[in-house]
């Protein structure tokens, strides 16, 4: 008789799990407790595989071999509990597709980053001519696409919340860009129970395996693996890893050196992601020409630092995808204009001191846009001019005109979750945008 994988959660990587399952001979059953959408429901019949949408049945779900769970479900809700209690193995759709690939791996995570770095990786592996999958949190489903074929090298973007369902998963070269306090609430805001779970990403790693750290990370420091680790910094040289010195990019591996200097993305962070993806890059012996000219014509990713329109003299970018305070920091820090700067959304528990100096630095007015934005309005009172508050998207963008001046730059980087006005990020972003080009 076929085991049975039940599949908890109809989005990207339920509808990918399933599809794979399905694939491999599995008696497959999905369930989401909320509506499954339209597009997902027809790849589910097309592959006639039995789904429920707005309830957990509990006897079609206990009676798993094993259970395959969204990201986005938490470990407290009573179903995973009642599995907990059965001992039926909870695992993420990365860990059931790693099953079936033989691909190289390269898994990106971090708080910050990891979306820009897998992206940049990803078009340098492909500049050089090879096979390449980008997947995970970015990018296509992993396990949908390996439901496709494999390839011969996948780079994956991971959050926390996939890395806490992995058990074998490996990755040939992990890359730990920071860690930051973000997603607080899902780790009983313990900034050492987040970061134990995005150390998972080394996991299983072996001597023959690469870890690619950020050095300047005190958290990221005291990290045990069996990997060999190639520390990148900002800071200080590094014999053997990547670090920044007059404006060049220096990469140091088995006693070659590389250098770059001319990036297509612009920021401290940027070069910090740069770095790392240059460092795999040649862990996987991509040539210095291909890597350096990938560089120079890599195109940013949306929603982050996203450069919209010049409007009388006063430039707009969409950064609706830092939805953390380190996030915003960075792309403060990259300004290098006087800022216009749209914050607000949901407070994950922000503590917004630690933006105060870049806004000293920066911004000369604040437009809070949510719901409940009292934290950004005691955190700037007095050390910002103008402080306004915006209901809507429209309301935010045309109060930004209005108090932007000629070689401004009007900031959307909430800093927040988008859930209170908007579906998600990537709707914020486009809303922003929108109002924008009606200016």
């Amino acid at each position: 008789m076929a085991k049975r994988i039940v599949v908890l959660g109809a989005g990207i990587s339920g509808i990918g799990a399933a599809v794979l399952a399905k694939q491999k001979g599995f008696d497959v059953f999905v369930s989401d407790k909320g509506i499954i959408k339209d597009d997902n429901k027809a790849v589910l019949l097309n592959n006639e595989i039995e789904w429920e949408e707005g309830k957990h049945t509990y006897k079609q779900i206990l009676n798993a071999n094993e259970v395959i769970k969204s990201p986005g479900i938490p470990d407290t809700v009573d179903i995973i509990q009642q599995l907990a209690v059965k001992n039926i193995p909870i695992i993420s759709e990365v860990e059931f597709a790693f099953r079936y690939t033989r691909a190289k791996i390269a898994a990106v995570t971090g708080s910050n980053g990891k979306t820009t770095t897998t992206l940049l990786l990803g078009h340098v592996l492909k500049s050089a001519g090879l096979d390449v999958l980008v997947a995970g949190n970015v990018g296509f489903g992993f396990a949908l696409s390996i439901a496709e074929r494999d390839y011969d090298y996948i780079v994956l973007e991971l959050s926390s919340f996939q890395l806490d369902g992995i058990q074998n998963f490996r990755s040939d070269v992990a890359i730990l860009l920071n860690i930051t306090t973000d997603h607080l609430d899902r780790y009983d805001y313990k900034l050492e129970n987040y970061a134990a779970s995005k150390f998972r990403i080394t996991k299983n790693q072996t001597e023959q395996d690469v870890l690619i750290y950020n050095s300047d990370d005190a958290l990221i420091k005291v990290l045990n693996t069996k990997a060999k680790k190639l520390p990148i910094s900002l800071k200080s040289e590094q014999t053997e890893g990547g670090f920044y010195n007059n404006n060049e990019i220096i990469i140091n591996l088995n006693n070659k050196t590389m250098t770059m200097q001319e990036l297509a993305l612009q920021g401290k962070h940027n070069i910090f992601n740069s770095m790392a993806a240059a460092m795999a890059a040649r862990v996987f012996e991509v040539k210095d020409t291909v890597i350096r000219q990938a560089m120079i014509d890599f195109q940013n990713v949306e929603h982050r630092l996203e450069y919209v329109l010049t409007v009388h003299g006063i430039d707009f970018v969409n950064d609706s995808k830092a939805t953390n305070v380190n996030a915003c920091w960075y792309a403060l820090e990259s300004m290098t204009k006087d800022v216009v700067w749209i914050v607000g959304g949901v407070d994950k528990g922000n503590d917004y001191t630690e933006l105060a100096s870049m806004v000293d630095e920066k911004v000369k007015a604040i437009i809070c846009l949510g719901e409940n934005n009292e934290n950004i309005i005691d955190a700037f009172r007095g050390k910002v001019d103008t402080i306004v508050q915006a209901s809507n998207m429209q309301e935010a963008v045309s109060q930004s005109y209005a108090l932007a001046r000629k070689e401004d730059v009007v900031l959307l980087s909430p800093a927040c979750a988008s859930f209170d006005l908007f579906a998600n990020y990537e709707d914020r972003g486009f809303q922003f945008k929108k109002e924008v080009r009606n200016l």
